[in-house]
């Protein structure tokens, strides 16, 4: 009797001290110490998020989600789109698109179907230090997608690309599921870039939306130059430990796996699970947006911090009412705008003060009329 107690009590306190840990953690402090990401280099996000949704649409002459100026795509311009029916369940749905006004050619992904079971194949199809490549690890599923589309469109990409003057960027994006294949398709084609013409490295770019767990540590920091992750606030899919065959394994079972994680993060140090060499991580450089703040009702301004880290990157579940709202593509689209309006504002407003300041001291003569508003 004594014995049940007693391991009663250490439950209790354990899930007592998980239930703290977690109440108390907010989505921003991943990257409190994070520096903040200048308006040029965030620049293309909003564009990739319709590149995107553009996937989703019936008719793009006619679409349901009507895009800003800036990014509203030319039909003419989109060289392939591919369905369900055609990929078989290799991938998901993508497009092609070249896109002249900015220089680039884009492939674009879409995020998990939760109607296709084929999309559940695809996460289902790993297991932890299943797949290794280039010195890491990665998930295997998503890895046979990305090849079986670099298989199908490398000839297409590469005309598209040597058309163009061998000068466009190559630029795959994707959203959730898709942003796992575009990950993995941007690490196999650095490795194999004759198969695109030779294309140089520093053409090459990868924004992945709300990104899956798909590469090792070690891969997320050696692809940085050229993988970027976008996550919003809250995002639950890439703060998700567990592999996400089990979340999927689970879905029917939620409370178990939740009593899962919560053993786990308890009993086990987090040190002993980041030096697992084949746990997977979201990739590249990270780029976090964050609108709320503890303790705080409503949104403010977004702001985007920015960071390569090295250490661990979104190890903790966030419990929020947004952890599923935030990973929706509509929603990150939206904050992404904002949010590079905003920077956009704070640069100009720093300017401004940089002038000012000059003229106060006597360096520079300025009168007030010749600052636009």
């Amino acid at each position: 009797m004594s014995l049940w107690c007693g391991a009663e009590c250490v439950v209790c306190i354990g899930v007592s001290r998980w239930v703290w840990k977690r109440c108390t953690y907010v989505g921003s402090d991943d990257s409190s110490t994070w520096p903040l990401a200048t308006p040029e280099e965030f620049e293309p996000v909003p564009r990739m998020c319709h590149s995107i949704l553009a996937v989703y649409e019936e008719d793009l002459r006619n679409p349901k989600v009507l895009p800003r100026d800036r990014c509203r795509m030319n039909p003419d311009w989109v060289v392939k789109r591919v369905t369900y029916e055609q990929t078989q369940g290799h991938a998901p749905p993508y497009l092609i698109y070249v896109d002249h006004n900015y220089c680039e050619i884009i492939l674009a992904i879409r995020g998990l179907n939760l109607v296709k079971e084929s999309d559940y194949k695809l996460l289902l199809d790993n297991k932890l230090g299943m797949q290794m490549f280039d010195g890491g690890y990665v998930h295997h599923g998503l890895l046979k997608s990305a090849i079986w589309l670099l298989n199908q469109e490398s000839e297409m990409l590469k005309k598209l690309w040597v058309d163009n003057g061998s000068s466009y960027k190559m630029v795959f994006a994707g959203h959730s599921l898709g942003s796992g294949v575009a990950a993995l398709l941007t690490v196999v084609v650095v490795n194999h870039r004759d198969r695109l013409g030779g294309i140089p490295r520093s053409n090459l770019r990868c924004f992945a939306i709300a990104p899956a767990r798909c590469m090792s540590l070690n891969l997320a920091v050696k692809y940085a130059d050229v993988i970027y992750s976008i996550i919003l606030q809250d995002d639950f899919l890439p703060r998700t430990p567990t592999p996400l065959e089990d979340i999927f394994k689970s879905i029917f079972c939620l409370p178990c796996l939740l009593f899962f994680v919560c053993m786990r993060d308890t009993f086990i140090p987090e040190g002993r699970k980041l030096r697992d060499p084949r746990r997977l991580y979201a990739p590249g450089r990270m780029y976090h947006i964050v609108e709320r703040k503890f303790c705080r009702c409503g949104r403010f301004p977004p702001e985007v911090r920015t960071a390569i880290p090295v250490d661990g990157r979104f190890e903790h579940i966030v419990l929020s009412a947004n952890a599923t709202s935030d990973h929706a593509i509509l929603w990150i689209e939206r904050e992404a705008e904002k949010a590079l309006q905003n920077e956009g504002r704070t640069n100009w407003n720093e300017v401004v003060k940089k002038l000012y300041s000059k003229k106060e001291s006597g360096e520079l003569h300025l009168k007030k009329d010749d600052v636009p508003k």
